[in-house]
């Protein structure tokens, strides 16, 4: 494959449109003796009268025509005086503005930059400027130039613009001298560069193999991949193997390193019934945290409710209903143990029972709040308890600290007002944000989780409800009978036989479960096209984005979620002149399309109808594009009731979704899913995933590929496996930790 060619352009800066403070991302104009270019790319701390070389290419907005991609650039100090003077008087220099600029340059003339470099002192000749503000102002002189010198540099190993600016914060002036004694400094926390990047430019700079420095990155690149596959920890034996087959060293070395990055702390060890597994600390601390502290819960129960017979019969008589046993038992464990895990299927009465819980509670006069992981999730609690449920994060104040890591103001020191707290969706709970639950629980509140086993877990690290059940110490009903209304559907029978290893019922075609036969990938394709655009709409009326949701197991190949997201925008947002578009990373986004945020962002901002605002928008959010505005470089995105507004450079946080995997599904129900059933990666097709892509379907589900991958899915029963802690912690299983 061709290298790009990169074009140079030299000019000055005339105008600043748009800088993103944080990342350095900048609109700027440039007149390049003939011109007055539009450039856009990384560029910090870019100010009006300094002169550029930047690099890249042109490219076509389609609103705003002509524009220069810039994917590296140098500055030079303006040469003239007028030009010093447009430099200073931007105020690119904190401490100087447009008055002292005109003192500086009178008194100085083209010796002016000179003197805020080399002679600071010499700044105090100017009437008010003291000895501290003159030292001020060269420190932030230096500040802004410096990093011009440290992107030249990292820019020479592929290091991008952004990610120089990243290095800068973090090391400062000292950034190229720490990326040349230890380049793996690279790998840090925050920097976000992959280990095999820096790897390269290790080799760069001739550092052996066998540099302790690399196979201490090493062991923690290996530690921290796994952490991002769902593990808190990985057994010693595991981790040694595969940081060996990755480094190409001797297996003492690692091991050796291994007990260096012990010793110090960096990472820890844990045995538990003989085999020892290592954790980041951070991780450590939060599931030693999590287990100390529903021990203590389990030893402090929140106080029983007398009469909880009499309450359950006088529900029963008020709604006309009758309890099977298990959900009576489930409302007798809630209101008497304190805690209680609520599990079951699709049509087991899990929202009947938790109902009945939440009318007793209130009755008793106690304060009761909900939480779900998700957006989607919460409103559907809202919708089905008639309670006003919150997102985890949202419930519990979610802020950013100085470094946009996430922190949450309900903690130990300002805890949560409530009797009781129920939690929905608990298989897609991580640990982290589980801790971040208990640390804000009042003592002897009451903890209400409610999930299904069977689903896939979260998506980041831990097994929360899966480790909490396996222990056996709560309270736990499981939920089995399916009741009567609920045996009309097929897709809550069907899930039941997955669940069960039997094959779902394929050949009924007069319920809400379909299976169409195919055998040929393009046939598939083009079938869930179909169906999507034009057979459900008319059939069912239902909204192509807002109704309907294809679910993929995996991303690649004709049939995932990147070719089928394709060609459905090509069928339900086809182009048009009156729509704005942009391609990001290769994607083409165009007004009007089904998107959703694939990270959390505590920093993206929202406005709502009503006038209200705030900001996050988090992993698994749905909305619609609906608006693209580039002079601004702004996007803006319809999710539920609220508009949130991305920054250009901030868009790569999404994706189309008019098709998603499985995984990104959870938490969120659709009135139909359609789903291709075809042979593709081992790893994807198992039963749970299988099982969790037909419990998204509210009224209506439709397979479309051959009855063969259906089967081997429902034969597959290898779960997910997790290697995580809490378990060990909760049942006393450790033998040694350091």
């Amino acid at each position: 494959m061709q290298e790009e060619v990169l074009l140079e352009m030299t000019g000055s800066v005339e105008q600043v449109i748009f800088r993103n403070e944080k990342n350095g991302y900048s609109i700027i104009e440039i007149n390049n003796g003939e011109e007055l270019v539009t450039a856009v790319g990384t560029m910090p701390w870019v100010s009006v009268g300094e002169e550029l070389r930047v690099m890249g290419n042109w490219v076509n907005n389609p609103n705003y025509g002509t524009q220069f991609k810039v994917e590296a650039f140098e500055r030079s100090k303006p040469a003239t005086t007028a030009a010093m003077l447009k430099y200073l008087s931007s105020g690119a220099i904190k401490g100087i503005g447009p008055v002292l600029a005109s003192k500086i340059v009178e008194t100085f003339g083209q010796n002016s930059l000179q003197i805020l470099e080399e002679q600071p002192s010499r700044l105090c000749e100017i009437k008010g400027i003291t000895k501290a503000k003159a030292q001020k102002i060269n420190d932030e002189f230096r500040k802004m130039h410096g990093i011009k010198e440290i992107m030249l540099y990292l820019g020479s190993f592929g290091i991008s613009p952004e990610e120089a600016l990243r290095v800068w914060k973090i090391f400062g002036a000292q950034s190229a001298e720490r990326v040349q004694e230890d380049p793996y400094c690279l790998c840090s926390d925050g920097l976000e560069i992959g280990f095999e990047r820096v790897d390269g430019i290790a080799a760069a700079l001739e550092r052996p193999q066998d540099d302790g420095l690399r196979v201490r990155a090493g062991i923690l690149h290996v530690l921290k991949h796994n952490i991002n596959n769902g593990h808190t920890c990985l057994p010693m034996d595991k981790l040694l193997g595969a940081s060996v087959r990755m480094l190409g060293v001797e297996e003492q070395l690692v091991a050796d390193t291994l007990e260096s990055l012990k010793a110090e702390a960096s990472v820890i060890s844990a045995v538990f019934f003989g085999r020892a597994y290592i954790f980041t600390p951070k991780l450590y601390r939060t599931e030693v945290y999590t287990a100390g502290r529903m021990s203590m819960m389990l030893r402090y129960p929140a106080q029983s409710i007398i009469g909880i017979d009499n309450y359950i019969t006088g529900i029963e008589q008020e709604f006309q209903i009758e309890y099977a046993d298990r959900q009576r038992q489930a409302i007798r464990d809630a209101l008497s143990k304190g805690m209680l895990i609520l599990t079951g299927g699709p049509g087991t009465g899990k929202t009947t029972t938790l109902n009945a819980i939440i009318k007793i509670l209130e009755q008793k006069g106690e304060k009761v709040l909900l939480a779900a992981p998700t957006g989607r999730a919460a409103k559907r609690m809202s919708e089905l308890t008639g309670q006003e449920a919150k997102t985890i994060h949202r419930l519990l104040q979610v802020e950013w600290d100085e470094n946009d890591l996430p922190v949450f103001a309900k903690n130990e020191k300002n805890l949560l007002e409530c009797d009781a707290l129920v939690i929905d969706e608990l298989s897609m709970v991580d640990v982290a944000v589980f801790e971040a639950v208990l640390r804000a629980l009042p003592l002897g509140c009451r903890l209400i989780m409610v999930g299904d086993c069977d689903q896939l877990p979260s998506v980041g690290p831990g097994n929360v409800l899966g480790d909490l059940i396996a222990t056996k110490m709560l309270p736990v009903v499981q939920l089995n009978q399916i009741f009567r209304q609920s045996m009309q559907s097929l897709i809550v029978t069907n899930a039941h036989r997955i669940v069960n290893g039997q094959m779902p019922e394929l050949a009924v075609r007069k319920s809400d479960f379909f299976f169409l036969p195919s055998g040929d990938p393009a046939d598939i394709s083009s079938t869930i096209v179909d169906l999507c655009a034009a057979r459900l709409p008319a059939s069912y009326g239902y909204s192509p984005l807002s109704d309907l949701q294809v679910l993929s197991p995996g991303r690649k190949g004709e049939l995932g979620t990147a070719e089928l997201n394709r060609k459905l925008q090509a069928a339900l947002n086809p182009p048009d002149k009156t729509k704005h578009e942009i391609t990001i990373n290769g994607i083409l986004f165009r007004e009007g399309d089904k998107v959703m945020q694939i990270k959390n962002n505590y920093n993206l901002p929202w406005t709502k109808l009503d006038g209200t605002s705030g900001e996050g928008a988090f992993n698994g959010d749905l909305g619609i594009l609906s608006g693209i505005d580039s002079r601004a470089s702004t996007i803006t995105v319809q999710m539920d009731d609220r508009i949130v507004l991305y920054e250009l450079e901030s868009a790569n946080e999404l994706e189309l979704a008019y098709a998603m995997t499985v995984h990104k599904s959870q938490g969120n129900e659709f009135p139909a899913v359609v789903m291709p059933m075809y042979p593709g990666a081992p790893q994807l097709y198992y039963r749970n995933l299988l099982y969790t892509a037909i419990t998204r379907a509210k009224s209506l589900l439709i397979l479309v590929g051959t009855q063969r991958t259906v089967q081997t899915m429902v034969e597959n029963d290898k779960k997910t496996r997790r290697y995580t802690g809490l378990y060990y912690f909760l049942t006393g299983g450790m033998e040694d930790a350091t």
